[in-house]
Parts: C-alpha cells; sequence; structure tokens
C-alpha cells in the first residue's frame, strides 16, 4: 500500500521536474539566440544557452522554502544528468565524463555567480561582459551581448512575475527574445 502511495508521489514529481526540464531546454533553444544573436550552435554553445536559462530557474526559486526547494534541486539534478548524458553521446569515453563534467559543473556555477552579481547590482555592462566572456570567448567584442543582457534581464523580470505554485505545479513560461 505504502508503495503505491509514494510511487505516485515519485511519478508526479518526476512528471513536474520532466514538464519543467522541458521547458527550460525549449527556452535555451529558441532559435533567435543562435541565429540573430550568433551564440555559436555548437554543444559548447547549446551549454551555455542551457546554462543560463538553468541559472534564471535557480534564481528565481533561491531562498524559497519547501516545495520549491525541492524543485530547484531536483531540476539541477536533471540539469547535470542530461549534460552527462550530453557527453556520452558526444562520444566521450566513461573514464573521460567525469573529469569533464567536473570542469562542465565548475564553469556552471562560475558563470551562476557572475550572471547573479550582475543581475542583483542591475549591471547590464557586467552581465554583457560575462555573457561575452562566456558565450562568445572567440571574440574580443559581441555586438550582440548587449541584446542578451537585455533578454536575461526581461527572463528574470518574467520568471518573477510567475507564482511558486504554478512554477511547482509544472507551469513556466520564459520570453522570447526580441529582434537584435
Amino acid at each position: 500500500m505504502f508503495q503505491r502511495l509514494f510511487g505516485r508521489e515519485r511519478q508526479a514529481n518526476r512528471a513536474i521536474t520532466e514538464a519543467l526540464y522541458t521547458r527550460i531546454v525549449a527556452a535555451a533553444r529558441q532559435e533567435p539566440f543562435y541565429s540573430a544573436w550568433n551564440v555559436p550552435d555548437t554543444p559548447l554553445g547549446r551549454f551555455e544557452m542551457l546554462s543560463l536559462h538553468m541559472f534564471l530557474f535557480q534564481h528565481r526559486l533561491r531562498g524559497e522554502p519547501g516545495a520549491s526547494a525541492d524543485i530547484a534541486q531536483r531540476l539541477i539534478d536533471e540539469f547535470f544528468l542530461d549534460v552527462d548524458h550530453s557527453l556520452r553521446e558526444l562520444g566521450i569515453s566513461d573514464v573521460g565524463v567525469p573529469k569533464r563534467m567536473k570542469k562542465l559543473a565548475k564553469m556552471f556555477y562560475g558563470r551562476t555567480e557572475s550572471y547573479k552579481n550582475a543581475l542583483e547590482a542591475d549591471d547590464r555592462a557586467a552581465l554583457a561582459a560575462a555573457l561575452l566572456r562566456n558565450v562568445r570567448p572567440d571574440m574580443k567584442e559581441w555586438p550582440e551581448a548587449a541584446a542578451l543582457a537585455e533578454y536575461v534581464f526581461a527572463a528574470n523580470r518574467a520568471l518573477a512575475d510567475q507564482p511558486s505554485e504554478d512554477i511547482c505545479a509544472g507551469k513556466l513560461t520564459y520570453p522570447a527574445p526580441l529582434a537584435a
């Protein structure tokens, strides 16, 4: 009897996790990022955009108790499972995956710290500089960084306006990027 009760709860949690993660991935894969804003449509470019949208999700739920904290943790776990799976699909060996995961985790948390600091300081220039450094390290200047920074501020506001209860039910909406 208990297995049936707890099993249903796990299935419901899994469905919510999958719904939210699907929305985060869809937001990160919006075509204008890659076509209009020149984000590289490569595994690393997609990692950067997914990391950015995962950061926005985590930032939205930061400091919230209960179900929100649990969902935030489940989503970060799902993110790293997806990254692990993607590395394996790219042909990275079982021996090489842990090394790369450690490096990618360090990259993710370093980026989230710089994004958080820029958002909290309401510093668009610092955010654009961080995005240039992380998303386009191959360029000295990236004119689209300012547009992406504006998108991040808009997405942060849009997520802040969404009730925690909706997010905990698997409902999440990111804005569409505007033309650069």
